[in-house]
């Protein structure tokens, strides 16, 4: 058996090369930008979703619930 042909296990250098390899190109692709605008663009239903949930944990974090914010977790 060659050094390709091992299991590294968890956390393999060479997986960790490849992973680090493949986020640079994507990074200097000039996609990031592009996806991050496509990602952040939610409907006003989500958001105020979102602002629902977290005006639980503010309340959550402040007492204002029954164990607090360990009660959520």
């Amino acid at each position: 058996m060659g050094a390709k042909d091992k299991l590294q296990g968890e956390g393999d250098r060479d997986s960790a090369r490849r992973y680090d390899e493949a986020t640079k190109a994507f990074v200097e692709s000039g996609k990031v930008k592009k996806q991050a605008e496509t990602t952040a663009k939610i409907s006003p239903e989500e958001e105020r979703e979102l602002e629902e949930a977290e005006k639980g944990w503010q309340r959550a974090c402040k007492g204002g619930r029954p164990g607090g914010a360990a009660r959520l977790l």
